[in-house]
């Protein structure tokens, strides 16, 4: 939870504005301290970046709040309606994306990521609308340009994930250190990860691409995780089980594995004290969480 003048710093918008749009408009409802001191969570956050969002693209803020409104309406609407139009709708944001990154527009990029934040929750954002294309754009660059067009949509994607995760982790102390292992998936990949694992209570910390395997017991060490989360997403081989355990043996704190490698690796790892956290944002959290309050089994 972030006070007032926190939430001026993240956003930009000063705290009287802040008040403003509670008090006339009823867009943000933060909740209060004992002591009447308000208080905003990071969905509140995204919220006002919405707000920003809608009113750069001339929108009155009078208006906002029915925008908003609807947003939520379809997000809750999206979990009873046929599957199949869903899909499509996802689709149809996924093709005002690629023509986006077609013409280069940084700009119209932008302005699709915060309506299409300010519509669904995190994991849809990211697991079921720009992951997919992200990875459509990886394994089919024959044509020319669309290499750049990757690599456009992949900086946008890590700049934005990396800005979040530094607001998530704020000045709290570090529970949980995510690593990639070498080779073994991309660096947007490792930060999804990272952010999937991340609340206002999990301080985590991604720790650089190209951190040796063998020296990872000695940054445990240094910063004292009660978790190590390391993120894969290739097969694992017999070789990586054993150098799994051993590493295991070698931490004081708990040893975790996720990416598509975990749900393989899941039965290679049974008995051990390797925690199994899967690739989906919402279950790696709640998996994560059973495993640090020793409720749920290896």
């Amino acid at each position: 939870m972030f006070p007032i003048r926190e939430v001026a710093r993240l956003t930009g918008v000063n705290p009287v504005t802040l008040r403003a749009w509670e008090r006339r408009y009823g867009l943000i409802q933060p909740t209060r301290t004992d002591t009447g001191h308000r208080l905003y969570s990071m969905t509140d956050i995204e919220r006002v970046r919405s707000i920003l969002g809608w009113i750069g693209r001339g929108v009155a803020v009078s208006k906002v709040g029915r925008i908003l409104a609807r947003a939520q309406a379809t997000q809750v609407l999206s979990s009873i309606i046929p599957n199949e139009w869903v899909q499509a709708d996802y689709a149809q944001w996924q093709a005002q994306i690629r023509v986006a990154l077609s013409d280069f527009d940084d700009v119209e990029l932008g302005r699709l990521y915060g309506q299409i934040f300010s519509t669904y929750a995190l994991s849809v954002v990211f697991q079921d609308i720009f992951m997919p294309l992200w990875t459509q754009l990886l394994q089919h660059q024959e044509h020319f340009g669309q290499t750049s067009e990757w690599v456009m949509l992949d900086g946008f994607l890590r700049s934005r994930v990396s800005q979040r995760l530094v607001v998530l982790r704020g000045s709290n102390p570090v529970r949980v250190a995510v690593a990639a292992i070498d080779g073994h998936c991309r660096e947007l990949e490792l930060l999804l990860a990272a952010m999937y694992l991340s609340s206002a209570e999990m301080a985590v910390r991604v720790l650089a691409l190209g951190k040796p395997f063998d020296e990872l017991t000695l940054i445990c060490e240094k910063i004292k995780p009660q978790a190590l989360v390391l993120v894969s997403n290739r097969a694992p081989s017999a070789d990586f089980i054993l150098r799994l355990n051993r590493l295991a043996m070698s931490l004081e704190c708990r040893l975790m594995l996720s990416g598509d490698a975990s749900d393989l690796a899941q039965d290679s790892l049974a008995g051990s004290s390797i925690g199994c956290l899967g690739n989906e944002g919402v279950l790696m959290q709640q998996r994560l969480q059973q495993f640090l309050a020793g409720t749920l089994d290896t």
